[in-house]
Protein backbone atom coordinates (compact mmCIF):
# COMPACT_ATOMS: atom_id res chain seq x y z
CA UNK A 1 0.00 0.00 0.00
CA UNK A 2 2.82 2.45 0.84
CA UNK A 3 5.34 1.27 -1.74
CA UNK A 4 6.45 4.15 -3.97
CA UNK A 5 3.99 6.55 -2.32
CA UNK A 6 5.11 10.05 -1.37
CA UNK A 7 4.17 10.82 2.21
CA UNK A 8 4.58 14.40 3.40
CA UNK A 9 5.06 14.13 7.15
CA UNK A 10 4.42 17.30 9.13
CA UNK A 11 5.99 17.49 12.59
CA UNK A 12 4.90 20.27 14.94
CA UNK A 13 6.02 21.62 18.30
CA UNK A 14 4.68 19.02 20.72
CA UNK A 15 6.65 17.08 23.32
CA UNK A 16 5.56 14.02 21.32
CA UNK A 17 7.63 15.20 18.33
CA UNK A 18 10.32 12.65 19.15
CA UNK A 19 7.87 9.88 18.18
CA UNK A 20 7.81 11.23 14.63
CA UNK A 21 11.24 9.66 14.08
CA UNK A 22 9.78 6.18 14.64
CA UNK A 23 6.82 6.95 12.39
CA UNK A 24 9.08 8.29 9.63
CA UNK A 25 11.28 5.20 9.92
CA UNK A 26 8.32 2.82 9.70
CA UNK A 27 6.89 4.64 6.68
CA UNK A 28 10.28 4.48 4.97
CA UNK A 29 10.68 0.78 5.74
CA UNK A 30 7.25 0.20 4.17
CA UNK A 31 8.56 1.59 0.89
CA UNK A 32 7.28 5.17 1.08
CA UNK A 33 9.26 8.23 0.06
CA UNK A 34 8.95 10.39 3.17
CA UNK A 35 9.30 14.16 2.86
CA UNK A 36 9.43 15.71 6.32
CA UNK A 37 8.32 19.26 7.08
CA UNK A 38 9.15 20.56 10.55
CA UNK A 39 7.79 23.72 12.10
CA UNK A 40 10.34 25.88 13.92
CA UNK A 41 9.02 24.86 17.38
CA UNK A 42 9.31 21.19 16.38
CA UNK A 43 13.05 21.59 15.78
CA UNK A 44 13.41 22.48 19.47
CA UNK A 45 12.12 19.04 20.48
CA UNK A 46 13.83 16.85 17.88
CA UNK A 47 16.66 17.56 15.47
CA UNK A 48 16.00 17.72 11.71
CA UNK A 49 19.14 15.61 11.39
CA UNK A 50 17.36 12.75 13.16
CA UNK A 51 14.48 12.79 10.68
CA UNK A 52 16.91 13.07 7.77
CA UNK A 53 18.81 10.08 9.12
CA UNK A 54 15.79 7.78 9.18
CA UNK A 55 14.28 8.88 5.85
CA UNK A 56 17.41 9.53 3.80
CA UNK A 57 15.72 12.74 2.60
CA UNK A 58 16.43 16.40 3.40
CA UNK A 59 14.08 17.93 5.96
CA UNK A 60 12.18 21.11 5.05
CA UNK A 61 11.94 23.74 7.79
CA UNK A 62 11.38 26.91 5.78
CA UNK A 63 9.46 28.13 2.77
CA UNK A 64 12.62 29.77 1.47
CA UNK A 65 15.20 26.99 1.34
CA UNK A 66 16.95 27.84 -1.91
CA UNK A 67 19.10 24.70 -1.90
CA UNK A 68 16.08 22.39 -1.82
CA UNK A 69 15.05 20.37 -4.87
CA UNK A 70 11.58 21.82 -4.34
CA UNK A 71 11.78 25.20 -6.07
CA UNK A 72 8.62 26.63 -4.54
CA UNK A 73 8.30 24.53 -1.43
CA UNK A 74 4.63 24.79 -0.58
CA UNK A 75 3.52 24.14 -4.16
CA UNK A 76 6.03 21.42 -5.03
CA UNK A 77 5.54 19.43 -1.84
CA UNK A 78 1.77 19.79 -2.12
CA UNK A 79 1.79 18.45 -5.67
CA UNK A 80 4.23 15.62 -4.89
CA UNK A 81 2.19 14.27 -1.97
CA UNK A 82 0.06 11.16 -2.21
CA UNK A 83 -0.93 11.83 1.40
CA UNK A 84 -0.08 14.40 4.07
CA UNK A 85 0.30 13.21 7.67
CA UNK A 86 0.69 15.64 10.56
CA UNK A 87 1.94 13.81 13.64
CA UNK A 88 2.05 15.23 16.21
CA UNK A 89 -0.36 18.08 15.49
CA UNK A 90 -0.61 20.89 18.05
CA UNK A 91 -3.73 22.93 18.85
CA UNK A 92 -1.98 25.91 17.24
CA UNK A 93 -1.44 24.19 13.89
CA UNK A 94 -4.96 22.74 13.92
CA UNK A 95 -6.31 26.26 14.50
CA UNK A 96 -4.27 27.65 11.58
CA UNK A 97 -5.50 24.88 9.28
CA UNK A 98 -9.12 25.42 10.33
CA UNK A 99 -8.76 29.13 9.56
CA UNK A 100 -7.13 28.51 6.19
CA UNK A 101 -3.93 30.33 7.23
CA UNK A 102 -0.69 29.71 5.35
CA UNK A 103 1.87 31.35 7.59
CA UNK A 104 4.26 28.37 7.67
CA UNK A 105 5.59 25.91 5.13
CA UNK A 106 3.45 23.18 6.70
CA UNK A 107 0.11 25.01 6.66
CA UNK A 108 0.83 26.41 3.19
CA UNK A 109 1.50 22.89 1.90
CA UNK A 110 -1.75 21.58 3.34
CA UNK A 111 -3.67 24.52 1.86
CA UNK A 112 -2.14 23.88 -1.56
CA UNK A 113 -2.51 20.10 -1.73
CA UNK A 114 -5.33 18.00 -3.14
CA UNK A 115 -3.99 14.90 -1.39
CA UNK A 116 -5.82 13.44 1.63
CA UNK A 117 -4.70 14.70 5.04
CA UNK A 118 -4.37 12.65 8.24
CA UNK A 119 -3.96 14.50 11.54
CA UNK A 120 -2.80 12.96 14.82
CA UNK A 121 -3.27 15.52 17.63
CA UNK A 122 -1.07 15.62 20.72
CA UNK A 123 -1.51 18.29 23.40
CA UNK A 124 -2.52 19.10 26.95
CA UNK A 125 -5.91 17.58 27.83
CA UNK A 126 -7.42 21.00 28.63
CA UNK A 127 -6.25 22.37 25.29
CA UNK A 128 -7.72 19.40 23.48
CA UNK A 129 -11.05 19.61 25.29
CA UNK A 130 -11.30 23.39 24.86
CA UNK A 131 -14.39 24.25 22.82
CA UNK A 132 -12.31 26.24 20.31
CA UNK A 133 -10.08 23.25 19.57
CA UNK A 134 -13.10 20.97 19.25
CA UNK A 135 -14.74 23.44 16.85
CA UNK A 136 -11.57 23.57 14.76
CA UNK A 137 -11.37 19.78 14.59
CA UNK A 138 -15.04 19.60 13.58
CA UNK A 139 -14.40 22.11 10.77
CA UNK A 140 -11.52 20.06 9.42
CA UNK A 141 -13.48 16.82 9.61
CA UNK A 142 -16.18 18.44 7.48
CA UNK A 143 -13.45 19.12 4.92
CA UNK A 144 -12.65 15.38 4.87
CA UNK A 145 -9.52 15.58 7.03
CA UNK A 146 -8.99 12.29 8.88
CA UNK A 147 -8.21 12.43 12.61
CA UNK A 148 -6.58 9.60 14.54
CA UNK A 149 -6.48 9.88 18.33
CA UNK A 150 -5.53 11.38 20.64
CA UNK A 151 -5.24 8.50 23.08
CA UNK A 152 -6.05 8.63 26.78
CA UNK A 153 -3.16 8.35 29.22
CA UNK A 154 -0.51 10.10 31.26
CA UNK A 155 0.59 13.39 29.71
CA UNK A 156 3.84 15.35 30.02
CA UNK A 157 2.28 17.54 32.74
CA UNK A 158 1.63 14.47 34.87
CA UNK A 159 -2.12 14.64 34.37
CA UNK A 160 -4.15 11.85 32.81
CA UNK A 161 -6.56 12.48 29.99
CA UNK A 162 -7.08 12.58 26.22
CA UNK A 163 -4.05 14.15 24.59
CA UNK A 164 -1.44 11.47 23.98
CA UNK A 165 -0.29 10.95 20.41
CA UNK A 166 -1.87 7.85 18.88
CA UNK A 167 0.47 4.89 18.57
CA UNK A 168 2.61 4.53 15.47
CA UNK A 169 0.63 1.39 14.58
CA UNK A 170 -2.66 3.30 14.76
CA UNK A 171 -1.30 6.12 12.60
CA UNK A 172 0.06 3.66 10.04
CA UNK A 173 -3.33 1.94 10.01
CA UNK A 174 -5.10 5.25 9.37
CA UNK A 175 -2.69 6.08 6.54
CA UNK A 176 -3.23 2.68 4.91
CA UNK A 177 -7.00 3.02 5.28
CA UNK A 178 -7.07 6.47 3.68
CA UNK A 179 -4.81 5.42 0.79
CA UNK A 180 -6.93 2.32 0.20
CA UNK A 181 -10.26 4.12 -0.14
CA UNK A 182 -10.15 3.64 -3.92
CA UNK A 183 -8.96 0.03 -3.77
CA UNK A 184 -10.61 -2.94 -5.47
CA UNK A 185 -12.70 -3.67 -2.36
CA UNK A 186 -13.80 -0.07 -1.82
CA UNK A 187 -17.16 0.04 -0.08
CA UNK A 188 -17.42 -3.74 0.24
CA UNK A 189 -18.36 -5.12 3.65
CA UNK A 190 -15.99 -7.91 4.66
CA UNK A 191 -16.42 -9.96 7.83
CA UNK A 192 -13.30 -11.75 9.11
CA UNK A 193 -13.00 -14.14 12.05
CA UNK A 194 -9.72 -14.79 13.87
CA UNK A 195 -8.22 -16.78 16.73
CA UNK A 196 -9.25 -19.99 18.45
CA UNK A 197 -12.41 -20.24 20.53
CA UNK A 198 -12.24 -21.09 24.22
CA UNK A 199 -14.88 -23.39 25.67
CA UNK A 200 -15.03 -23.11 29.49
CA UNK A 201 -14.53 -26.13 31.72
CA UNK A 202 -14.83 -23.98 34.86
CA UNK A 203 -14.07 -20.30 35.68
CA UNK A 204 -10.32 -21.00 35.29
CA UNK A 205 -9.89 -23.68 32.63
CA UNK A 206 -11.03 -24.01 29.05
CA UNK A 207 -10.77 -26.25 26.00
CA UNK A 208 -9.04 -24.40 23.16
CA UNK A 209 -6.56 -24.71 20.34
CA UNK A 210 -3.27 -23.22 19.14
CA UNK A 211 -4.63 -20.59 16.74
CA UNK A 212 -2.85 -17.24 17.25
CA UNK A 213 -5.22 -15.08 15.21
CA UNK A 214 -2.36 -13.79 13.04
CA UNK A 215 -3.89 -14.95 9.76
CA UNK A 216 -7.26 -13.39 10.56
CA UNK A 217 -5.63 -10.13 11.63
CA UNK A 218 -3.64 -10.03 8.40
CA UNK A 219 -6.82 -10.56 6.39
CA UNK A 220 -8.64 -7.78 8.25
CA UNK A 221 -5.79 -5.30 7.73
CA UNK A 222 -5.36 -6.23 4.07
CA UNK A 223 -9.11 -5.86 3.40
CA UNK A 224 -9.12 -2.45 5.11
CA UNK A 225 -6.12 -1.36 3.05
CA UNK A 226 -8.05 -2.22 -0.13
CA UNK A 227 -10.96 0.02 0.83
CA UNK A 228 -13.27 -2.51 2.49
CA UNK A 229 -15.49 -1.84 5.49
CA UNK A 230 -14.11 -4.50 7.82
CA UNK A 231 -15.68 -6.26 10.79
CA UNK A 232 -13.20 -8.43 12.71
CA UNK A 233 -14.67 -10.99 15.11
CA UNK A 234 -11.83 -12.32 17.18
CA UNK A 235 -10.83 -14.29 20.26
CA UNK A 236 -7.24 -13.02 19.99
CA UNK A 237 -5.56 -9.65 20.38
CA UNK A 238 -6.63 -7.50 17.41
CA UNK A 239 -4.20 -5.58 15.18
CA UNK A 240 -3.87 -1.81 15.28
CA UNK A 241 -7.55 -1.35 14.68
CA UNK A 242 -7.78 1.97 12.86
CA UNK A 243 -10.58 1.54 10.37
CA UNK A 244 -11.52 -1.95 11.62
CA UNK A 245 -14.62 -2.68 13.70
CA UNK A 246 -13.54 -5.24 16.30
CA UNK A 247 -15.94 -7.57 18.12
CA UNK A 248 -14.24 -9.64 20.85
CA UNK A 249 -15.73 -13.08 21.52
CA UNK A 250 -14.61 -16.16 23.40
CA UNK A 251 -16.77 -19.20 22.73
CA UNK A 252 -18.08 -20.81 19.54
CA UNK A 253 -21.61 -19.80 20.52
CA UNK A 254 -20.58 -16.15 20.94
CA UNK A 255 -18.77 -16.23 17.60
CA UNK A 256 -21.79 -17.76 15.90
CA UNK A 257 -24.03 -14.95 17.16
CA UNK A 258 -21.54 -12.24 16.17
CA UNK A 259 -21.08 -13.72 12.68
CA UNK A 260 -24.83 -13.92 12.06
CA UNK A 261 -25.24 -10.29 13.07
CA UNK A 262 -22.24 -9.03 11.07
CA UNK A 263 -23.10 -10.90 7.86
CA UNK A 264 -26.61 -9.45 7.63
CA UNK A 265 -25.23 -6.82 5.24
CA UNK A 266 -21.92 -8.43 4.26
CA UNK A 267 -20.40 -8.98 0.82
CA UNK A 268 -18.02 -11.68 2.08
CA UNK A 269 -17.29 -13.78 5.15
CA UNK A 270 -13.73 -15.04 5.62
CA UNK A 271 -13.71 -17.60 8.40
CA UNK A 272 -10.07 -17.75 9.49
CA UNK A 273 -10.89 -18.58 13.11
CA UNK A 274 -10.30 -22.05 14.49
CA UNK A 275 -13.67 -22.86 16.06
CA UNK A 276 -13.79 -25.67 18.61
CA UNK A 277 -15.69 -28.73 17.42
CA UNK A 278 -16.61 -29.72 20.98
CA UNK A 279 -17.31 -28.05 24.31
CA UNK A 280 -17.95 -29.36 27.83
CA UNK A 281 -21.62 -30.28 28.13
CA UNK A 282 -21.77 -28.40 31.44
CA UNK A 283 -19.23 -25.85 32.67
CA UNK A 284 -18.61 -25.94 36.41
CA UNK A 285 -19.65 -22.76 38.24
CA UNK A 286 -16.64 -22.91 40.56
CA UNK A 287 -13.07 -24.08 40.09
CA UNK A 288 -12.76 -27.86 39.88
CA UNK A 289 -10.34 -29.09 42.55
CA UNK A 290 -7.55 -31.44 41.61
CA UNK A 291 -8.35 -35.09 42.17
CA UNK A 292 -5.68 -37.78 42.06
CA UNK A 293 -8.21 -40.13 40.47
CA UNK A 294 -8.37 -37.90 37.40
CA UNK A 295 -11.12 -35.95 35.68
CA UNK A 296 -13.68 -37.05 33.12
CA UNK A 297 -15.38 -34.45 30.93
CA UNK A 298 -18.51 -35.07 28.89
CA UNK A 299 -18.27 -33.15 25.61
CA UNK A 300 -20.95 -32.09 23.17
CA UNK A 301 -20.63 -30.71 19.66
CA UNK A 302 -20.61 -27.00 18.83
CA UNK A 303 -22.46 -25.39 15.95
CA UNK A 304 -20.77 -25.50 12.52
CA UNK A 305 -20.86 -21.77 11.82
CA UNK A 306 -19.85 -21.89 8.16
CA UNK A 307 -22.14 -24.76 7.26
CA UNK A 308 -25.07 -23.27 9.13
CA UNK A 309 -24.96 -19.72 7.83
CA UNK A 310 -26.36 -18.61 4.51
CA UNK A 311 -26.90 -15.39 2.64
CA UNK A 312 -26.03 -13.48 -0.47
CA UNK A 313 -22.33 -13.20 0.30
CA UNK A 314 -19.07 -14.94 -0.57
CA UNK A 315 -18.07 -17.64 1.94
CA UNK A 316 -14.39 -18.42 2.47
CA UNK A 317 -13.19 -21.13 4.83
CA UNK A 318 -9.82 -22.39 6.07
CA UNK A 319 -8.70 -25.98 6.38
CA UNK A 320 -5.82 -26.46 8.81
CA UNK A 321 -4.88 -30.09 8.22
CA UNK A 322 -2.29 -32.52 9.51
CA UNK A 323 -2.86 -35.15 6.79
CA UNK A 324 -4.63 -35.56 3.44
CA UNK A 325 -4.75 -31.77 3.20
CA UNK A 326 -6.22 -31.36 -0.29
CA UNK A 327 -8.74 -34.19 0.02
CA UNK A 328 -9.99 -32.91 3.38
CA UNK A 329 -10.12 -29.34 2.13
CA UNK A 330 -12.17 -30.34 -0.92
CA UNK A 331 -14.59 -32.22 1.32
CA UNK A 332 -15.08 -29.15 3.53
CA UNK A 333 -15.51 -26.92 0.49
CA UNK A 334 -18.47 -29.01 -0.69
CA UNK A 335 -19.90 -29.91 2.71
CA UNK A 336 -20.03 -26.30 3.92
CA UNK A 337 -21.14 -24.77 0.63
CA UNK A 338 -18.09 -22.51 0.30
CA UNK A 339 -16.94 -20.36 -2.60
CA UNK A 340 -13.26 -20.74 -1.62
CA UNK A 341 -11.24 -22.72 0.85
CA UNK A 342 -7.67 -22.05 1.97
CA UNK A 343 -5.79 -25.20 2.98
CA UNK A 344 -2.55 -25.35 4.91
CA UNK A 345 -0.44 -28.08 6.50
CA UNK A 346 -0.14 -27.39 10.24
CA UNK A 347 2.65 -29.95 10.64
CA UNK A 348 4.99 -27.61 8.74
CA UNK A 349 6.61 -25.30 11.32
CA UNK A 350 6.72 -22.46 8.77
CA UNK A 351 2.98 -22.58 8.18
CA UNK A 352 1.64 -23.95 11.45
CA UNK A 353 -0.05 -22.17 14.33
CA UNK A 354 1.76 -19.06 15.57
CA UNK A 355 4.09 -18.71 12.57
CA UNK A 356 4.42 -15.40 10.75
CA UNK A 357 4.45 -17.20 7.40
CA UNK A 358 2.06 -19.57 5.67
CA UNK A 359 2.11 -21.95 2.72
CA UNK A 360 -1.38 -22.50 1.38
CA UNK A 361 -3.41 -23.86 -1.49
CA UNK A 362 -6.52 -21.91 -2.50
CA UNK A 363 -9.31 -24.04 -3.98
CA UNK A 364 -12.47 -22.60 -5.55
CA UNK A 365 -15.86 -24.29 -5.92
CA UNK A 366 -15.08 -25.15 -9.54
CA UNK A 367 -12.21 -27.27 -8.26
CA UNK A 368 -9.38 -25.03 -9.46
CA UNK A 369 -6.31 -25.13 -7.20
CA UNK A 370 -3.87 -22.27 -6.64
CA UNK A 371 -0.80 -23.54 -4.82
CA UNK A 372 1.22 -20.71 -3.27
CA UNK A 373 4.85 -20.73 -2.12
CA UNK A 374 5.85 -19.85 1.44
CA UNK A 375 4.71 -16.25 2.01
CA UNK A 376 4.16 -13.91 4.91
CA UNK A 377 0.64 -14.05 6.28
CA UNK A 378 0.00 -10.56 4.93
CA UNK A 379 1.02 -11.73 1.45
CA UNK A 380 -1.25 -14.76 1.78
CA UNK A 381 -4.07 -12.44 2.88
CA UNK A 382 -3.70 -10.37 -0.27
CA UNK A 383 -3.72 -13.50 -2.44
CA UNK A 384 -6.94 -14.66 -0.77
CA UNK A 385 -8.47 -11.21 -1.23
CA UNK A 386 -7.44 -11.21 -4.90
CA UNK A 387 -9.72 -14.23 -5.29
CA UNK A 388 -12.50 -12.64 -3.23
CA UNK A 389 -12.32 -9.44 -5.30
CA UNK A 390 -12.52 -11.51 -8.46
CA UNK A 391 -15.65 -13.28 -7.23
CA UNK A 392 -17.26 -9.99 -6.20
CA UNK A 393 -16.51 -8.48 -9.61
Amino acid sequence: MLANKTVVLGVTGSIAAYKAADLASRLTQAGARVEVIMTEPATRFVSPLTLRGVTGRPVVTSMWELNSEFSIEHVSLAEAADIVVIAPATANVIAHLAGGLAGSILTATVLATTAPVVIAPAMNVNMYQNSVTQENIAKLKKRDFTFIGPDYGRLATGKKGAGRLASVEEILGAVAQVLGKKGDLAGRRIVVTAGGTREPVDPVRYIGNRSSGKMGNALAEAARDRGAIVSLITTAGPPAAAGIEVTPVETAKEMEGAVKKATAAADALIMAAAVADYRPKEAAKSKIKKDAAGLTLELTGTADILAGISGNFIKVGFAAESEDMIANARHKLTEKGLDLIVANDITDKQSGFGADTNKVTIIDKEGKEGKLPLLTKREVADKVLDSVAGLLG
